[in-house]
């Protein structure tokens, strides 16, 4: 049986891929965008599957576990160990999506009480706008860099590693810190 050849890590990925992938991540944020400030909730009484975002905060905190042990593993460049620590992540992040997408169908938007100006100051300026903008930069980030990790581009999947990591780490643990700040002045 012949063996097959790895890519060629040194070919440029088509601008076309690269364009479909933002193309994507600007649509899709967009839609989050729309399900979370205009989108009218199902169960505005909050009475339905109201674990979603505690469950929310765990995937994330899952999520930025095997961020730092995919870190940690390829700096001591255990490969497979790095890969499937990414997926684990890439994972938890998914279903992190669809947990937050029917949170945000069933109860829409969680607004941060008024009655602590300066809790809420932080919130919304130092973590809430923060958070959100790297999440939205980051989903393209995420998906390009997996991508020229699956077609074997690993110098570029390297360079771009280096700026996708820490603002994917942010914005997961971010999301914990969101959600305790909300639980606890709820």
């Amino acid at each position: 049986m012949p063996a097959i050849a790895a890519p060629n890590p040194n070919y440029r990925t088509p601008t076309s891929i690269i364009a479909a992938i933002i193309g994507i991540s600007a649509v899709a944020s967009i839609f989050l965008a729309w399900l979370v400030y205009y989108h009218p909730p199902v169960d505005a009484a909050g009475t339905h599957l109201t674990f979603l975002p505690a469950l929310d905060a765990i995937l994330n905190a899952l999520c930025a576990i095997f961020l730092i042990l995919g870190f940690r593993y390829i700096k001591l460049r255990k490969i497979t160990a790095h890969r499937n620590s990414m997926f684990a992540a890439f994972t938890v992040s998914s279903a992190f999506l669809v947990a937050y997408i029917a949170n945000h169908v069933l109860h829409g938007d969680m607004l941060f009480p008024t009655a602590h100006p300066t809790a809420r100051f932080i919130y919304l300026w130092i973590l809430l706008l923060p958070h959100i903008f790297l999440a939205v930069v980051a989903l393209p980030m995420i998906l390009i860099t997996f991508f020229l990790s699956l077609t074997g581009r690993f110098p570029a999947h390297r360079k771009l590693a280096r700026w996708t990591f820490p603002i994917w780490l942010y914005v997961s643990v971010s999301g914990v810190v969101v959600y305790a700040m909300l639980a606890a002045y709820r």
